[in-house]
This record gives structure tokens, C-alpha cells and sequence, in this order.
């Protein structure tokens, strides 16, 4: 059973600085869990077929004027039907006035009722995207996060094989960290990541034989991120003697993580290679792929071309 993640409505108040117009409890108290909002105009006609109360509702401009058009009586029976459907949270947008009886209605019925200045179109994409991130199936993995010439690089592989230590060198060479040891994976779109580091050890790097260090301190505040989209899984692992290693890059593999294909590739460790130097190059090369251009196909088109016309 998939577990079910929630958002306090105080953080929601806080990000988007909301107007409160009324609350039935401590926002610190009132927890929202679906991701999914809705704009209640087929329900101000009377239609709740398929309404979800567990949505964030939201009155714009179109929902606000249509409730004006009606007769008083008729205004305060769609209303009261409206907000007896308990919703999670009614958001006015654009500013618009609150009636004092849409107020009542709310503290009748224990509904909390905000308000923001920003347009229905800009607020409702904000508040989507921000949900996404806040209530997205997750997963924490052992590993090292890193954003690399922009794009976000996991690597994994067995402690002691390095991962920290390549975390180090590469923000000596200007890179960013946002999580190592624990990366804590979130799933906000079909085709999307994002890794965050859990709080408690955001900055922080574990050196073998140095022991905890502060990278925001030492590196300053541009050697860190706090979130990244993950672009490229890098597995390193100790280089085996007699295994074939990828030469040309021909073989595309991924990473499955929370059912989505991330591109990756396996790097063998050994004495002497300069894996900050490779994790740069493969970083590149990712980019220019989801650009459209792919060296080893190239090449290989090149080759064949080549033996062709021969």
C-alpha cells in the first residue's frame, strides 16, 4: 500500500503568503494530502459528481461573478451547499472580496477560507508544482547528490567505494552538493525526480578518517543546492580485473527508481583515475544527449559509413 504523505496547511500559508479569512483550527493542525486542486464551478450549479472535498478548491475571478449573478436566496443556497461538502480548504484569488456570508458559511461549517492577490492561472500552477514536491511518492537512497555544469548527477555504489571523496573534489572544482550519505528521492511528475537531502544532515559530508564536515562553510554558500532534478545515475564500483567495461557508450542503460528510466552509466574505481575529471565528462555528455546529439551513435554512423565504402 503506497503511503500517503501530507502538507500542513501552515507551510502552504507561508510559501504563497496566503491572507487568512478564516480558520477552524491552528493552521499548524490542518494537514493536506492530495496534490490535485479544483476550480468549483460545475459544483456552484449544483453538480458534485466525481467532487473531491479532500481538493484544494479554488474561486477565481469566473466562479466569484457567476455567484454574484444569483438571486440572494438562491447565492446562499449554493453556497451553503458548497461549503457543507466540508472541502479542505477554500483559496480566493485576485483579491476578491469575501462576503461576510461566504465568512459565516466557512466558521458554520468549519471550512478554513484564504485569500491570494496573484491571478487563479499563476496560482494554480505555483500551488500544483509545489504540492508535487510536498506529496510525491519518495524514497531514500544511500548515496551522493551533486549537480554538475547543471545537471543533477546521483552516484551510488557500496560504502568506502569513494562516493564522498568524489562529492569533495568536485566541489573544489565548482560544483554543488545537495545531499550525501542520504538522498531523499521524491517522484513530482511522470518523468521527473527530485533529491533533497533529510534536514537533519543537509550540508554535511562524512569524510573517513576526517569525520563530519560542514560544506556550506568551508565551500561557502554557492558550493550547495537545496533540491536538483536527478538527470544521470553513476554507479562506481572497485574495478574487477577480466570484466568488460562500456567503450564506446553504445548501450543505453537506466535506473529504474520509483518507475521511472534514469539514464546510467558504471564507472570502475581504481588507484590513479581522476573520477571527478570522468563524472564531469559524463555530465556533459548527458546534457548534449537530451539535447539531440549522441556521440557514439555518431560514431558508430561514421564507422559503418566508413566500412562501407570500402
Amino acid at each position: 500500500m503506497e503511503e500517503l504523505y501530507t502538507v500542513k496547511l501552515s507551510k502552504i500559508i507561508n510559501e504563497f503568503g496566503l491572507e487568512v479569512m478564516y480558520l477552524n483550527d491552528l493552521p499548524e493542525n490542518i494537514e493536506i494530502s492530495c496534490t490535485r486542486i479544483n476550480r468549483p464551478g460545475l459544483q456552484m450549479v449544483g453538480f458534485y459528481d466525481h467532487y473531491e472535498a479532500m481538493r484544494l478548491q479554488i474561486i477565481g475571478k469566473v466562479e466569484h461573478l457567476y455567484i454574484e449573478t444569483l438571486e440572494p436566496e438562491e447565492r446562499t443556497s449554493r453556497l451553503e451547499d458548497f461549503f457543507k461538502s466540508r472541502p479542505v480548504g477554500v483559496i480566493y484569488t485576485t483579491s476578491l472580496p469575501v462576503s461576510q456570508e461566504t465568512v459565516d458559511l466557512a466558521e458554520k461549517y468549519g471550512v478554513p477560507l484564504l485569500r491570494t492577490s496573484k491571478s487563479s492561472s499563476d496560482f494554480m500552477a505555483a500551488l500544483i508544482a509545489f504540492l508535487n514536491v510536498e506529496l510525491g511518492p519518495r524514497i531514500t537512497r544511500h548515496g551522493v547528490l551533486v549537480e554538475v555544469y547543471g545537471e543533477g548527477i546521483l552516484l551510488l555504489g557500496e560504502s568506502g567505494v569513494g562516493k564522498s571523496e568524489t562529492a569533495i573534489e568536485l566541489l573544489k572544482r565548482g560544483h554543488r552538493l545537495i545531499a550525501d550519505d542520504a538522498v531523499e528521492i521524491r517522484k513530482v511528475s511522470a518523468t521527473t525526480l527530485v533529491g533533497r537531502a533529510p534536514e537533519i544532515i543537509r550540508h554535511y559530508v562524512e569524510l573517513r578518517g576526517i569525520g563530519i564536515v560542514d560544506v556550506r562553510r568551508l565551500f561557502g554558500m554557492g558550493s550547495v543546492k537545496e533540491t536538483e532534478k536527478i538527470d544521470l545515475v553513476i554507479n562506481l564500483e572497485a574495478w574487477q580485473d577480466g570484466k568488460m567495461y562500456d567503450r564506446l557508450g553504445l548501450d543505453e542503460q537506466t535506473t529504474d527508481i520509483l518507475g521511472i528510466a534514469i539514464p546510467s552509466i558504471v564507472l570502475p574505481v581504481c588507484p590513479g583515475r581522476n573520477l571527478s575529471v570522468v563524472i564531469e565528462v559524463a555530465a556533459m555528455n548527458n546534457r548534449q544527449k537530451r539535447m539531440g546529439y549522441n556521440t557514439a551513435a555518431e560514431f558508430n554512423k561514421r564507422l559503418m559509413e566508413s566500412m562501407g565504402a570500402m
